[in-house]
């Protein structure tokens, strides 16, 4: 299954793809409803408790300011409020969210339609119920996807086998360009974090920045990987992730039982989420990872998530789309959906396609090119 990777990178995150020359350009969110994301649930509620589980749907707002809306039409301080994932601005989302109302009966739903109204935007409360206990972060079991390109200029049949190919192998599990913040800078935020450690800062930009720092570190390995071939296979030391969990094994001595595994998608080479702690990793997929993150911007983060006290942790390097499914809806304009797990990206996917344009993005820009 292995493949040498071309060289070739997705412009938004500089990282090399994994199957070949783009096949394609198009554009992407030309109109919310482009980019559709669905929370796919990982448990119902209880049906009693303090806490108001509301499944939102959701038009021109990211999950931080849903969060302060509910916030302002329950009358609750922020940190009642609980999600379990972060949903785009620019895009037609499904998410739930908890509100907690200890001994109190719900608001009129219809006051908070209409306060999203007065911000100019969109939401629907599509479902509530009562819940025992806070949303937690990651508490869903994956996000399923349709996403409309426009404007797309290429050869249907190249694009086409492109995506046969993402179904059988799958693509990098990069961390997406949201993880970054605008142009990258939330690694210099980090870096700028971690040299002034006794700079007072709120708990969420904090975790943010650290999660920008790690997320970082794991790309350049991952990048590593790709471009030595070896993404989707294992490496001498290799440490394994079981597909559908967290849960690590090895290193193991190569073997066919392996291997089988490995083609069959049943476990997933991996590579750091930094932190305190040794590499799990020997052999060949420790030099591999260790030479991958030794300049100094890479050390200054290492020390910096090391000194926050993070642990070392395991990341699949290989996401394989669920449910892959596209349409050619006009000569110019093609639907993907599929399902990915919490935490993975679908620029990862598209950025095995080629160049897909932000609409969204670039009307912001023209807009207000300072806010951007």
């Amino acid at each position: 299954m292995t493949a040498e990777a071309d060289g070739s990178a997705d412009i938004a995150t500089g990282t090399p793809t994994a199957h070949g020359a783009p096949v394609l350009s198009a554009t992407i969110r030309q109109h919310p409803s482009d980019f559709r994301v669905d929370e796919i649930d990982s448990f119902e509620a209880s049906g009693a408790g303090e806490h108001l589980l509301l499944t939102v749907e959701k038009t021109g707002m990211n999950t931080a300011f849903v969060a302060r809306l509910l916030a302002q039409w329950a009358d609750v301080d922020g940190r009642a409020v609980g999600y379990a994932g972060l949903k785009d601005r620019h895009a037609l989302t499904t998410q739930r969210f908890t509100v907690q109302l200890p001994g109190r009966d719900a608001p009129d739903i219809a006051a908070l339609e209409a306060l999203a109204t007065g911000h100019g935007q969109s939401l629907r409360v599509l479902a509530q119920a009562r819940h025992s206990r806070k949303l937690p972060r990651g508490a869903l079991a994956g996000n399923r996807f349709v996403l409309t390109l426009r404007d797309v200029v290429g050869d249907a049949a190249a694009i086409d086998a492109r995506l046969e190919v993402i179904a059988a192998r799958g693509v990098p599990n990069y961390f997406g360009e949201q993880r970054f913040g605008h142009d990258g800078g939330n690694v210099d935020k980090a870096l700028r974090m971690f040299a002034a450690p006794r700079r007072r800062m709120d708990r969420d930009q904090r975790a943010m920045l650290l999660s920008a720092a790690r997320s970082a570190l794991f790309n350049r390995v991952l990048a590593a990987r790709v471009e030595g071939g070896d993404w989707d296979t294992g490496l001498d030391g290799e440490v394994w992730m079981l597909d559908g969990s967290r849960s690590v094994f090895g290193p193991e001595p190569a073997s066919a039982a392996l291997d089988a595994r490995v083609a069959a998608h049943d476990i997933h080479p991996t590579a750091p989420l930094w932190g305190r702690g040794p590499l799990r990793s020997t052999g060949t997929a420790l030099v591999r990872e260790t030479a991958a993150l030794e300049d100094a911007q890479a050390l200054a983060l290492r020390d910096g998530l090391e000194t926050a006290g993070l642990s070392q942790e395991r990341r699949a390097t290989r996401l394989r789309p669920g449910d892959l499914e596209w349409t050619w809806q006009s000569p110019d304009r093609l639907q993907i959906a599929f399902v990915l797990p919490a935490g993975c990206y679908a620029t990862s996917v598209l950025a095995e396609l080629g160049t897909i344009g932000n609409a969204a993005v670039r009307r912001l820009a023209a807009a207000a090119p300072t806010d951007v």
